[in-house]
């Protein structure tokens, strides 16, 4: 069968995410399981054991397979060419009341939103520092040079440690500015440490400019679907964004979450091509970029998810990381509302 199926087991609970990205696959409900079918082949996997479930290219779905998929939980996530979901298929329920969704929509224009925000991204320029420090020490000969570039993004966390206001909106501009200059001078590193053949000339987005950056896309596009999926769980609203501002249709909240988490996807991708796990069939060339094949699709997706099942040490415990996005959801409401108490681990 050539749709692949991802199958990872968590210590808490068993779980699958379903892959499918053969063009004329078909998903449908055979008794409580999902049967997919590519050409002549068929598998069954039972709906109980289904997280999600990712569709990156023209796949048929019954609506019995809906259908069962809303019964067991189970989101179905549509994605486009680039990795970003377009569309899903869940239940309408919010995971908690409205109490929280209020309070975010407060702290959105207070010095609360601000402080928060301010948090996220002060983790996010701290994260890209560690990686680049656990890649040093496996590069003695460029040492000097990554610990330049270190030094460079620890002034613009400095600066934003620094920066303060009494709502967003006063500092966004100055949060925006420090933020790129660090990011700026993080890819300006990754580049210096890839390959020769795939130094890039810094973030290039849809479609992108070179190799790197393909994957890189693709890969934010997959984090952005499990954001989107923790915030709802969490009772948290996708709309109602602190840093990133409303727009009519766009999860400006995810947007802002996410930054927490993007290390994850930059840390899969600098390994894919330090290790020379990239072939030039995982791209399609296009007039004006460069696109992530099928080839390239699964292979990212299937490293990505093997990344999310490590256990790291999070808040004095070692969990998955996996869950971290839901241990900081959880977090976020349990902050807005004023509870301070952690979520435990069995209540993910």
């Amino acid at each position: 069968m050539t749709a692949h199926t991802e199958i990872f087991v968590s210590k808490k609970r068993d779980f699958m995410q379903l892959v499918l990205n053969t063009y004329g696959s078909y998903l449908k409900k055979k008794g409580e399981c999902f049967e997919i079918k590519v050409d002549d082949k068929k598998q069954e996997i039972s709906a109980r054991k289904v997280q999600s479930i990712l569709i990156t290219t023209a796949v048929l779905v019954s609506t019995d397979a809906i259908l069962l998929a809303h019964e067991n939980n189970v989101d179905i996530v549509f994605l486009d060419k680039y990795g970003n979901p377009f569309s899903r298929v869940w239940h309408s329920k919010f995971g908690s009341t409205t109490y929280i969704r209020r309070k975010q929509l407060e702290y959105s224009g207070d010095r609360n939103g601000l402080d928060l925000a301010k948090d996220w991204i002060l983790n996010k320029i701290a994260n890209q520092m560690d990686l680049l420090t656990r890649l040093k020490k496996t590069r003695e000969n460029k040492r000097g040079e990554i610990e330049d570039f270190i030094s460079g993004i620890q002034q613009q966390h400095n600066k934003l440690a620094k920066l303060k206001g009494d709502t967003i909106d006063d500092v966004r501009g100055k949060i925006f500015a420090y933020e790129a200059q660090a990011g700026k001078i993080f890819f300006q590193a990754v580049s210096f440490i890839l390959p020769e053949k795939y130094r890039f000339s810094g973030r290039s987005r849809n479609p992108a400019k070179d190799e790197f950056n393909a994957f890189l896309n693709y890969g934010y596009g997959i984090l952005y679907s499990r954001i989107e999926r923790a915030c709802v769980i969490a009772g948290l609203d996708p709309f109602i964004g602190f840093l990133h501002t409303d727009n009519y249709g766009k999860k400006s909240f995810v947007f802002d979450v996410i930054e927490l988490f993007r290390i994850h996807i930059d840390e899969v991708v600098v390994k894919l091509f330090s290790k020379r796990m990239i072939k030039q069939d995982m791209f399609e060339i296009k007039k004006n970029g460069i696109m992530l094949g099928q080839e390239g699709k699964k292979l990212l997706i299937s490293e990505h998810n093997k990344n999310m099942e490590e256990t790291t040490k999070y808040r004095n415990r070692n969990i998955k990381k996996n869950d971290i996005m839901q241990f900081e959801c959880h977090g976020i409401a349990n902050n807005l509302i004023g509870k301070n108490k952690d979520v435990g681990l069995d209540d993910l």
